[in-house]
């Protein structure tokens, strides 16, 4: 007994000792700290208030992640909403996505979209019935036309900025779903080939992956690209929604071996591309080199660009009449303001550019007023992320979707905001081998297949409510706009169908 009582005592002057040590070293580092807050100048509050003053600055630093959880509505958030990456997020795993009881949407909000349901909708088994509608690009204008039945693909994502199981769960999951992957600007990597998708390869800027030593477009490596089977299209990036006027960006310590090689750069350093093609300068450079990538590859040739000031659109489409409606861009890709990125300057990502829901329709008018309905397909893009998203696209007058946060959220993107620090706590945008362990590229790429597939279906839903086979049907006497009233506007009284111009009826659009 006495033995148990000495050595809980002797426990007891131990925890007391221990106790006392943590007391006074507490202390010491307290003072340490007090010394260090009140002597600096960098920061006022530590100064004014040692200590106590740093809970400031942690408490920023935590509000970041807390208050998507405990503080923001179902429908506050930017970029996205809860609402919105809920919805993502129970598609890709093929949860029941159904609601109850009644809407958080406000249906009195200006600028949101409702959709006019038909008085007789389409019967499911009609749609059934019916044979899908094919997109077409390129025609007959170029030797090996692409043609796709999804309206629905993944956005341009550069391997660099999403890291290489990322990629890789894309690539399985476009194949899955029948939807092609965009490659981003970073040039093609093996991981955008292991799925076995259908690619569109994009040529930025700094024309990672077909550039020759000078960092020019060199013909043999856009041979060598276009020879790869799954590379079904090209895209010439004129602007990127998140940084109009700003080349991309990829922070050198996301500039691993892989991506060095891939895109040609050292590693470690920064990658920014330049602003702009230095060898495209008005629009007379532009379908130039159109027209030589595609006489080099063969396959269908567009440009990708953030619509800003409108009146370029009419010397683009007016020369393409000069020189012939063959020298006109197989597809535009039209991104949007408030597009995403890994990395951009805020002044550029908050104001700079057009949003897609002001920009989509004066570029399919302008494309129509020309005449060129048929030749030129319009890829909208941009924050589109849900089936109203892609069925007010597609009312404006878009042939297809192109996203890319969507699938990110399918794979499991928690909106952390952490894409330029190479910390993503998902695996998605960091190279860090222990972030990226908990990225199952096999089970992602089911979510991101799931994802698309029931979008494509809901879109469906949405357009046979309207009374129309498919989505691809739809109109803007399908939608409407609320107005600054609060008041449904339809879309074909906002936005009235232009007539072509006479002198451009009748020699165009004989190629679907």
């Amino acid at each position: 007994m006495g033995t148990v009582h000495d050595f809980l005592i002797w426990v007891s002057d131990i925890a007391l000792v221990f106790l006392a040590l943590l007391l006074v070293g507490g202390g010491v580092v307290l003072a340490v700290i007090y010394v260090v807050d009140v002597t600096q100048t960098e920061q006022a509050i530590r100064r004014n208030y040692p200590v106590i003053g740093r809970l400031r600055y942690f408490f920023e630093h935590i509000g970041v992640f807390f208050r998507q959880y405990f503080f923001a509505m179902d429908r506050e958030e930017l970029p996205f909403n809860r609402a919105q990456r809920s919805w993502v997020a129970r598609s890709a795993k093929n949860i029941d996505s159904t609601l109850a009881f009644g809407s958080t949407m406000p249906i009195n909000r200006p600028g949101d979209f409702l959709f006019l349901n038909g008085a007789f909708p389409l019967l499911e088994s009609e749609a059934l019935e019916q044979e899908r509608t094919p997109i077409v690009f390129g025609g007959q204008y170029v030797g090996q036309p692409y043609q796709t039945y999804s309206f629905f693909n993944i956005s341009a994502m550069s391997f660099g900025a999403l890291s290489a199981p990322a990629i890789t769960a894309l690539s399985h999951g476009a194949k899955k779903a029948g939807i092609y992957l965009n490659t981003g600007e970073g040039a093609i990597s093996p991981y955008h080939l292991k799925g076995g998708c259908d690619i569109v390869f994009q040529i930025g800027t700094a024309k990672y992956g077909v550039r020759d030593e000078n960092g020019a477009l060199s013909d043999e490596k856009l041979k060598e690209i276009a020879a790869i089977e799954q590379v079904r299209m090209f895209e010439i990036k004129l602007s990127q929604g998140a940084k109009p006027g700003k080349g991309g960006i990829l922070p050198g310590n996301k500039v691993t071996d892989v991506i060095a090689s891939t895109r040609g750069i050292p590693v470690g350093h920064d990658s920014i591309s330049p602003n702009r093609h230095e060898d495209v300068g008005n629009v007379s450079d532009l379908l130039d080199m159109i027209e030589r990538v595609r006489k080099l590859t063969g396959k269908p040739t567009g440009i990708k660009f953030v619509l800003g000031q409108p009146a370029w659109l009419d010397e683009l489409f007016s020369m393409i009449h000069q020189r012939g409606v063959a020298s006109a861009p197989d597809f535009i890709t039209l991104d949007s303001a408030d597009g995403g990125t890994g990395a951009a300057p805020q002044s550029l990502m908050d104001t700079m550019g057009q949003p897609i829901w002001s920009s989509l329709p004066v570029l399919v008018d302008k494309r129509n007023e020309y005449g060129l309905r048929k030749r030129i397909r319009i890829i909208a893009s941009g924050k589109l992320v849900t089936p109203s998203n892609v069925a007010a696209a597609l009312c404006l007058g878009a042939d297809a979707v192109n996203s890319a946060r969507g699938f990110m959220f399918a794979l499991g993107c928690i909106q952390a905001m952490q894409c330029n620090q190479n910390t993503c706590p998902t695996g998605i945008t960091t190279h860090d081998k222990k972030l990226q362990k908990g990225l199952n590229p096999q089970l992602k790429s089911e979510r991101v297949a799931n994802y698309a597939k029931n979008m494509l279906h809901e879109v469906g839903v949405m357009a046979h409510s309207c009374g129309v086979l498919d989505p691809h049907r739809l109109e803007r006497q399908h939608a409407a706009i609320v107005s600054d009233a609060g008041v449904p506007e339809p879309l074909n009284h906002r936005y009235p169908d232009i007539m072509t111009l006479p002198q451009f009826r009748g020699d165009t659009d004989t190629a679907a």
